[in-house]
């Protein structure tokens, strides 16, 4: 089965009541773990985005403080999972100063992370693309914004 594009859906969805909708929602959320991620920000967590972001920062720090140090394998992978949960949370913001605070804030937990891991290329990449990807939404923000941004970069850039 082939997917319609966007508009067509679109233009079906206005055809149908209320009810429809509602029941379609619920449909999708029943269907898929993301989707009903995605309705619950949506329906609450949109309204009070440093909430959203403050509970995020608490997974992060769970998941930081869960990972496995056994070997430098484990850490990749650990913070691959890390990365991937961010990835979809900062999606369904689609907030440029969400994407950098939370970025930033990944930055900061694998800096301080205990053993260093920087004999490591990989985690030296991630840690770096990461922090590239932050300053690139950083940039798109407005000059004051950007500004208490561009002090955490500077300070993550510090050795």
């Amino acid at each position: 089965m082939k997917a319609v594009t966007v508009t067509i859906l679109k233009k079906e969805l206005n055809e149908h009541s209320h009810q429809e909708l509602i029941d379609i929602c619920l449909k999708l959320a029943k269907f898929k773990k993301e989707n009903k991620e995605l309705l619950t920000y949506v329906l609450f967590d949109s309204r009070d985005e440093d909430a959203y972001i403050r509970e995020i920062k608490e997974e992060v720090d769970e998941a930081f403080s869960k990972l496995n140090h056994d070997s430098l394998y484990y850490v990749k992978k650990s913070l691959r999972k890390i990365l991937r949960m961010l990835k979809k949370y900062i999606r369904y913001s689609k907030k440029k100063e969400t994407e950098a605070d939370i970025l930033l804030y990944f930055c900061g937990k694998l800096k301080e992370l205990k053993p260093s891991h920087k004999r490591s290329l990989q985690i030296v990449n991630i840690y770096e693309q990461q922090l590239r990807m932050a300053k690139k939404a950083v940039s798109t923000l407005h000059e004051d914004i950007q500004y208490d941004f561009h002090l955490e970069i500077e300070e993550l850039q510090g050795n």
